[in-house]
């Protein structure tokens, strides 16, 4: 998440959640997360999506759970680019991935405090709201600590994916964390058919 641009960190193997029912959505942070953060990105051909989040998307299309992102844009407020240019950018994050089925996005400065911007609720309850699921029911997975207290201030669970800009007090706070988005989805489904290995698949861009 280009949010919070802090030292680097010894990332944990991964903490897999308890055994709970599986979610009725996934919510994704954007930067760090579904694609490498380049700060206050502003072009689309900068976008690279990150290892294993094709394949984290199909097996949560094949289990038939709706997906979403979450982001802070809070480039937008501090006049680093403008709200086109993030819809643009996230236009090519759905063509890259296949879709989701909503967008949540803050564009304030964190002095605004509005009650969207992470780690505050309003995202997540939002993002529930138009795929109509419970906001409990739903769980975040993100690169930092604001991505976790975001969802807790929700109800929802966390699944915390750690890389370089993770504090290690963020990874040791988290409720859950896994290596990577994969992995963390995988925790989530359990097993299953869907979560067999498959070839990979080719998604129509070069990266």
């Amino acid at each position: 998440m280009t949010e919070s641009p802090h030292e680097g960190a010894s990332l944990a193997e991964g903490r897999p959640a308890l055994p709970h029912e599986r979610p009725a959505a996934v919510l994704f942070d954007r930067d760090g997360t579904l694609i490498e953060d380049v700060p206050y990105n502003g072009d689309p051909r900068l976008v690279r999506v990150l290892p294993g989040v094709p394949e984290a998307l199909r097996l949560l299309r094949a289990a038939g759970i709706p997906t979403a992102v979450v982001s802070n844009q809070s480039g937008v407020g501090r006049g680093l680019l403008t709200e086109q240019q993030v819809r643009l950018v996230n236009a090519r994050v759905d063509d890259a991935l296949g879709g989701f089925g909503t967008w949540v996005y803050c564009p304030h400065s964190p002095e605004a405090g509005c009650h969207c911007r992470k780690p505050r609720p309003g995202l997540v309850i939002e993002a529930a709201r138009r795929l109509a699921v419970p906001a409990e029911k739903c769980v975040v997975i993100g690169d930092i600590g604001a991505d976790v207290l975001a969802a807790q201030a929700a109800g929802a669970r966390a699944v915390l994916v750690p890389n370089a800009v993770t504090r290690h007090e963020e990874v040791a706070a988290a409720p859950c964390t896994a290596p990577d988005v994969l992995t963390a989805v995988r925790q989530l489904l359990g097993p299953g058919p869907e979560t067999a290995p498959v070839a990979a698949e080719t998604w129509g861009w070069d990266r």
